[in-house]
């Protein structure tokens, strides 16, 4: 028996001497290089008791190191559990408990305060930091370059995606390995990707954008990337010259388009930009399109099915659209309250079934029969309309979940931070559009009778339980929240109201 995933997307580039990462300080790691080093941390983890499909908690900076962990997760059997490097202590220990990860790996500035948690927990601890150094690489060093693939099936799990709604606990997407596979495969031949290309990699690798759709379509195609820690506008720029493709949040390409320097001739060499995990404006596509003669190409998907849709490759890139249903990928339009298909045109749930859904939610089976049907059809929560010549729009989520910056973020979280606040008497969380973000938090609150809320306070007193990209960029207190006749707040009238907030920046 083999493993599918590290078999195809790590096994085959074996003794392969081609360039796989090129690193800001000229440093180049072959195929043959980054599998070594894969190995020797599988023979660590493996070390450390750690058994076939056991989970594998990850906090750390962006680092070739940390992308080979996650490759030796893979080799090994092991469950990756990718997780955000803006997370509180607070926030992680709801994880590290809910996955029950037998191994959490952070950073070394952070081993004080987890150390008690995974101690109460039960699970063993490592570090690893965004230079290369830490306790597993330390551990790793001198073991051998060879490990032995743990077998595998293409059903086993291969990592747990945490995801938020709009209400609740965060939820663990089950990604098996023919999940993450066959959505790599798929998007190689449908994005022209080969063994040439080489991918400015900007994104972090704790999000399925950045890991399990630039990384893995990467490794499909055998090609390399310029493997930046994050997003710097210079070094992009420096680096561009270099580069055949970008993916991207709409961030980068607002950025881009505010620099002088970023020309037509800047965009010369480059074939292909690719733009996901918030909505693009219309206004970005435009002027994309004028400064360097490309269309950005926009795709949808999500935690739990990597991606859905994607404009053509050739043919119309539309803007506003997020293009087809990928090969492999059925997708739907039914009404919110009886599930039934809608003509052409009109608007409802996107659905969608394929190889690329997900298994279901981790130790959830009521959710999980609550959004995946039982003939493999996934509830997306998010409302779309499909045109007449097929394009998907999509138009908004009926779970009033927010992306900023391509991160989720669920207003229910948020509110109650600001409930606790001296001089609250209740808030609603929306997400409305920004030019750099896609979307940004705002907190509207409502004061308690004969009170005068601190906003600075407030904002400050965010800080401590949410993470950066949760905190609301404005909080407007007014006389009372807009209801219907049951009572619920209407979220879709305040995102009306402060649309235009941020449209003049």
């Amino acid at each position: 028996m083999a493993n599918p995933l590290y078999d195809t997307l790590f096994g085959a580039h074996a003794g392969r001497d081609a360039p796989f990462l090129h690193l800001l300080d000229g440093t180049v790691i072959t195929y043959a290089g980054f599998l070594a080093q894969t190995a020797q941390l599988a023979h660590v983890l493996t070390g450390l008791g750690l058994a076939p499909g056991d989970r594998v908690a990850v906090q750390v900076h962006k680092s070739p190191q940390a992308l080979a962990l996650c490759a030796a997760c893979a080799q090994a059997g092991l469950v990756f559990l990718p997780l955000n490097t803006a997370y509180t202590t607070e926030e992680l220990t709801y994880f590290i408990d809910n996955s029950g990860a037998a191994l959490v790996v952070c950073d070394a500035g952070n081993l004080a305060a987890l150390t008690p948690v995974t101690k109460q927990l039960g699970a063993a601890v490592e570090t690893l930091n965004a230079d290369g150094t830490g306790s597993l690489t330390q551990k790793a060093a001198g073991k051998p370059e060879q490990f032995d693939t743990v077998a595998r099936d293409a059903d086993d799990l291969a990592a747990f995606l945490y995801t938020s709604g709009t209400t609740g606990r965060s939820k663990g997407a089950m990604l098996t390995q023919t999940n993450l596979l066959s959505n790599a495969q798929t998007l190689v031949e449908e994005w022209r990707f080969t063994a040439d290309d080489v991918l400015l990699h900007a994104l972090p690798i704790f999000h399925t954008h950045g890991l399990f759709v630039a990384t893995n379509v990467t490794l499909i195609a055998g090609g390399s990337m310029i493997f930046m820690p994050g997003f710097d506008l210079d070094q992009v720029l420096t680096q561009m010259p270099r580069a055949t493709s970008m993916m991207g949040v709409p961030t980068f390409y607002t950025r881009l388009l505010d620099d002088a320097r970023f020309t037509k001739d800047a965009a010369a060499h480059m074939r292909l930009f690719i733009s996901g995990s918030a909505p693009l404006l219309a206004e970005t596509h435009v002027k994309f399109e004028a400064r360097t003669g490309q269309r950005i190409l926009e795709r949808y998907g999500m935690t739990e099915t990597n991606m859905n849709t994607s404009n053509p490759y050739e043919g119309e890139r539309r803007a506003g659209t997020v293009g087809f249903p990928l090969p492999g990928v059925a997708l739907k339009i039914t009404d919110p309250d009886t599930g039934a298909t809608l003509p052409q045109g009109a608007v409802g749930v996107i659905e969608v079934r394929g190889d690329n859904v997900f298994k279901g939610y981790w130790q959830m089976p009521e959710k999980t029969a609550d959004e995946l049907r039982a003939d493999g059809f996934f509830i997306t929560g998010d409302l779309g309309v499909i045109d007449e010549d097929g394009y998907v729009s999509i138009v908004g989520r009926g779970k009033d979940l927010i992306i900023s910056g391509g991160y989720n973020i669920y207003p229910k979280e948020v509110e109650l931070v600001l409930d606790q606040q001296n001089g609250i008497l209740e808030s609603a969380v929306i997400g409305v559009p920004h030019p750099d973000f896609g979307e940004t938090v705002v907190g509207i609150l409502v004061a308690r009778k004969g009170e005068t809320p601190d906003i600075d306070a407030i904002m400050e007193a965010v800080k401590g339980p949410l993470a950066r990209f949760k905190h609301p960029r404005r909080l407007i207190v007014v006389d009372g929240l807009p209801r219907n006749t049951m009572g619920k707040v209407q979220k879709n009238l305040l995102r009306e109201t402060y649309k235009d907030m941020f449209a003049t920046m």
